[in-house]
């Protein structure tokens, strides 16, 4: 299905989101037709705060949509203190921060530890905590990952480096990755604490096409309680370095380099710019990354936000490579 370009809109309130959804099998609709595409049976439909109803997707019988108030209501029994930032596409995608009192020094910055969950109506950005799907994360050797927010330019940073279990590691996995992309891995680090035993058939019974929202929640309070007492990640020690990696003179041949549509290229830019003028500095490869992130995640565009997302582990590792080379 071909997607209409849009631009991610910034939201302090979970009623922007929690509008009603539903499924509607085809079957009823069409009752005198015999449906053969089997793989497409039910319509998701949402009705919009003021809006028309808008059909956001069509997907398979059997697959559970998870609505963002279920989301909410795990989020708010679990976590007293935090704030919201969600941003969210009129295509029914969304990436929701839950930004935390607690906070992480990056050079002279101070970011405030978060959680990032994403969901879609639409299908095209699956669930997910820090970066990783549900059922990578149900998988007790998955390492679990971190985000931050940087409030200068309301970026949510996901910790693309914290599957690994050390600095050498990811440098080593850097230099194989600079000759053609390679997976990350999903190993637990050594001073990562233990998480609990799932079975496969637990795992397979949760996975988003076969869920029920009970379950679903269940499994969501005990997966935020994990995030929630992580400590210290190696993506942080990669944010530090990238913040000493001065790339006065260099930065705009590696902008012209990276992984990105051309006119993200030039958005990226001309954040870079008034980062420079805002924070009185030089460019830095953490100045770089951060503009890159802005562009990606508040430019009009035909990608899903999980395409960004993945734009955007590109060019963390793209950046680390050289940061590191």
């Amino acid at each position: 299905m071909t997607y209409i370009s849009a631009q991610p809109e910034l939201s302090t309130t979970w009623d922007d989101i929690c509008f009603p959804v539903e499924p509607l099998l085809l079957s009823d609709l069409l009752p005198d037709y015999d449906i053969i595409a089997t793989d497409r049976q039910k319509l998701i439909v949402g009705q919009l705060p003021g809006g028309r109803k808008t059909l956001f997707g069509i997907q398979s019988a059997d697959y559970t949509i998870i609505p963002n108030r279920a989301i909410q209501e795990v989020v708010d029994e679990l976590i007293p203190d935090y704030q919201l930032l969600i941003k969210h596409t009129n295509t029914g995608e969304f990436s929701i921060s839950i930004i935390l009192p607690t906070s992480v020094s990056v050079g002279n910055e101070q970011l405030q530890r978060s959680l990032t969950i994403t969901n879609s109506y639409n299908g095209k950005t699956p669930f997910g905590i820090q970066g990783q799907s549900l059922t990578a994360l149900l998988d007790p050797l998955t390492h679990l990952g971190s985000s931050v927010y940087r409030n200068v330019c309301q970026n949510g940073l996901l910790g693309w480096a914290d599957s690994f279990t050390d600095l050498p590691a990811y440098q080593t996995w850097l230099g194989q990755w600079a000759k053609g992309p390679q997976k990350t891995p999903a190993t637990r680090t050594p001073s990562a604490p233990t998480r609990p035993q799932r079975s496969t058939a637990d795992i397979r019974k949760l996975h988003q096409s076969a869920i029920t929202i009970p379950r679903f929640q269940q499994q969501l309070h005990t997966l935020l309680l994990e995030h929630l007492t992580t400590g210290s990640t190696l993506t942080a020690t990669v944010y530090d370095h990238f913040q000493q990696t001065n790339m006065a003179g260099t930065h705009e041949n590696v902008l012209r380099h990276l992984p990105l549509p051309v006119q993200l290229i030039k958005q990226a830019r001309e954040r870079l710019r008034l980062e420079e003028r805002l924070l009185n500095s030089t460019p830095s490869c953490w100045l770089l990354y951060n503009a890159v992130n802005y562009a990606l995640f508040t430019a009009r565009s035909s990608l899903t936000l999980n395409d960004r997302y993945r734009l955007d582990e590109r060019v963390f590792h793209h950046l680390a490579a050289q940061a590191y080379a």
